[in-house]
C-alpha cells in the first residue's frame, strides 16, 4: 500500500472477504448446522412466558410460546441466538412450522389458556405451515379464538399486501394478531392503518429503565398513542423492574411482559400453578 502501511481488514471494500465477514459467516453456518440437527432429531421445544395485565399483574392475559432448540451438548438455545441466521432460509420456515404445531397442541391440551406463537411473514406462503394452521383450526374451531400470531414489524413490512390478505382471511376464525417489536423497524403508518393487528408489542429498547429515562418516556407515550388511535391493545416487552412496571401501568400500557413477571420456562406456568394449589390446598 502507499506509504508502506499494512492493509487493515476495515479497509476491505464491502462485499470482499475480511476477518469480520469471515467470522460472521462462520457463526451463521454454525447456527444453520445446529438448527438443522435439532430439527432432524426433533430436539425443538417451546418455553412459555406470561404476559400479565398491567392493572392486575398477578393475572396472565396470555402466554408467549418461544421456540428453543437443543445443541449436541444438550444446552437449550434461545431463538435470539439463531433466528437471524435461519430467518431467510427454509430452516426458518421449518422452525415456524414446529412452533405452530407445538402451540396448537398446547392449546388443545389446555383449554383455559391463550397462547401467542411467533412467525415470519415468509411462512404465509409456505405450504406446510398453512396446512398445519388449517388442520389445527379444523380439528378444534375454538383454537382460533385462543391463538395469537406474532409477526415482527420488520417481517410484516417486507410483504405488507400478503400479510393484510392473510390476516383478513383468518379474521373469521377469531385468530388474534400481534405486531412484535413495534418501534424497532420502519413501519409505514399508512400500512399500519390497513393492517388487522389487534395487539402492538412495544420493543424492549424503549422499555428497559423507562421510569428514569425521559426520552424513552416520550417515545413510549407516542407508541401508546398510536396504538390507541388504531384501537390496538398494547404490550410492553422486556419489563425488568417494578419501577418500570408501575410507570407503564400509570401511562396506559395494557399488558406487561418480562423477567420481572417471569422468565421463559420449559415447565408450563399453568402446570406449576396447579402444583402450588395442590401443595397448599
Amino acid at each position: 500500500m502507499a506509504g508502506g502501511g499494512k492493509r487493515k481488514w476495515a479497509d476491505v471494500p464491502p462485499g470482499q472477504d475480511s476477518p469480520l465477514n469471515h467470522a460472521v459467516s462462520a457463526r451463521d453456518r454454525a447456527s444453520l448446522d445446529m438448527v438443522a440437527a435439532a430439527i432432524r432429531h426433533r430436539e425443538v421445544l417451546l418455553a412459555f412466558q406470561p404476559v400479565v395485565r398491567a392493572d392486575r399483574p398477578n393475572i396472565p392475559a396470555f402466554y408467549e410460546g418461544l421456540i428453543r432448540v437443543m445443541d449436541d451438548t444438550g444446552r437449550v438455545i434461545p431463538a435470539k441466538d439463531f433466528i437471524d441466521a435461519v430467518e431467510v432460509t427454509e430452516l426458518g420456515r421449518k422452525i415456524d412450522c414446529l412452533a405452530l404445531e407445538m402451540g396448537l397442541r398446547t392449546l388443545e391440551r389446555e383449554p383455559g389458556i391463550r397462547l401467542s406463537i411467533n412467525m415470519s411473514a415468509r411462512s404465509i406462503g409456505y405450504p406446510r405451515w398453512m396446512q398445519a394452521l388449517k388442520q389445527g383450526l379444523r380439528r378444534d374451531p375454538t383454537l382460533g379464538e385462543r391463538l395469537i400470531l406474532e409477526i415482527t414489524e420488520r417481517s410484516a413490512m417486507q410483504v405488507p399486501e400478503l400479510v393484510t390478505r392473510f390476516m383478513a382471511d383468518l379474521q373469521s376464525h377469531g385468530v388474534t394478531f400481534a405486531l412484535d417489536d413495534f418501534g424497532a423497524g420502519y413501519t409505514s403508518f399508512a400500512y399500519l392503518r390497513d393492517f388487522y393487528f389487534d395487539i402492538i408489542k412495544i420493543d424492549g429498547q424503549f422499555i428497559r429503565g423507562v421510569h428514569a429515562d425521559p426520552d424513552n418516556q416520550v417515545l413510549t407515550r407516542a407508541l401508546v398513542a398510536v396504538a390507541r388511535q388504531f384501537d390496538m391493545f398494547t404490550v410492553a416487552e422486556s419489563v425488568e423492574s417494578g419501577a418500570d412496571a408501575a410507570w407503564l401501568a400509570a401511562n396506559g400500557v395494557d399488558c406487561l411482559q418480562g423477567y420481572h413477571f417471569g422468565a421463559p420456562a420449559m415447565r408450563a406456568p399453568w402446570d406449576a400453578a396447579a402444583y402450588r394449589r395442590r401443595e397448599t390446598g
